[in-house]
C-alpha cells in the first residue's frame, strides 16, 4: 500500500484567532495519526510552522518545499524527513502539488489564495481530480465561498466548479473528509 499524501496550504502568519493555529495542529497530529505524509511549503512561521510542527512530533512522514528566496524569510525548516529547495514560487507550488493526494487549506493570505486558486483551476480543466479540502475556521473562507459563487452566478464558470471544492468547519472534519477520500 502507497502512503498517502496530503498537501497543506496555509498562512505563513499565525492570524489574530487561537483558533487557526489549533486546527492546524489538529490536522498535523491527525496526518500522524492516519499515516498520511505532510507535504507543505516548508516554513517554520506562522500556521505552516504550527502544522509541521505538530506533524513531526506524532511522527508523521514530512515533505517540504520552499524557493530559495523564502528561505530566510520563512524560515526553511530543513529537519523535515524530506526538504526540498526551489528556483521559483512556481517550481514550489508544482512539486507541492504533483506530490500529494489531496489538497486542504487552512487560513492564509494571498499566497495560499494563490496556491488555492491554481489547483482550482486546474481541478476545472481536467488536469486532475485530487480533492480539495477547505478548512473554514470560524467562518474564515466564508468570503471566499461566496465570491466562487458570485463567479457561477454571473457566468464566468460552470456549477461544477462549487464541486470541486469542499468546505469543512474545522480539522477535526477535514480528518474525517480525508479518510473518505483517500481510502
Amino acid at each position: 500500500m502507497n502512503q498517502k499524501s496530503v498537501c497543506i496550504y496555509c498562512g505563513s502568519r499565525p492570524g489574530n484567532d487561537p483558533a487557526f493555529t489549533a486546527d492546524a495542529e489538529v490536522l498535523g497530529v491527525g496526518l500522524a495519526q492516519n499515516g498520511w505524509r505532510l507535504v507543505y511549503g516548508a516554513g517554520d512561521v506562522g500556521l505552516m510552522g504550527s502544522v509541521a510542527r505538530a506533524a513531526q512530533a506524532a511522527g508523521a512522514d514530512t515533505f517540504g518545499v520552499i524557493p530559495q528566496h523564502l528561505v530566510a524569510w520563512e524560515v526553511g525548516k530543513s529537519d523535515l524527513s524530506r526538504y526540498v529547495v526551489t528556483e521559483t514560487m512556481h517550481e514550489r507550488k508544482k512539486v507541492m502539488f504533483m506530490n500529494c493526494d489531496a489538497v486542504v487549506v487552512l487560513p492564509g493570505g494571498a499566497g495560499s489564495l494563490d496556491e488555492l486558486f491554481e489547483v482550482l483551476t486546474w481541478r476545472q480543466i481536467g488536469l486532475h481530480e485530487k480533492p480539495i479540502f477547505i478548512v473554514n475556521t470560524n467562518g474564515y473562507w466564508a468570503p471566499f465561498m461566496q465570491m466562487i459563487e458570485h463567479v457561477v452566478a454571473h457566468g464566468f464558470a460552470e456549477e461544477s466548479l462549487l464541486s470541486y471544492i469542499t468546505p469543512v468547519p474545522d480539522a477535526a472534519t477535514a480528518l474525517t473528509a480525508l479518510r473518505r477520500a483517500l481510502s
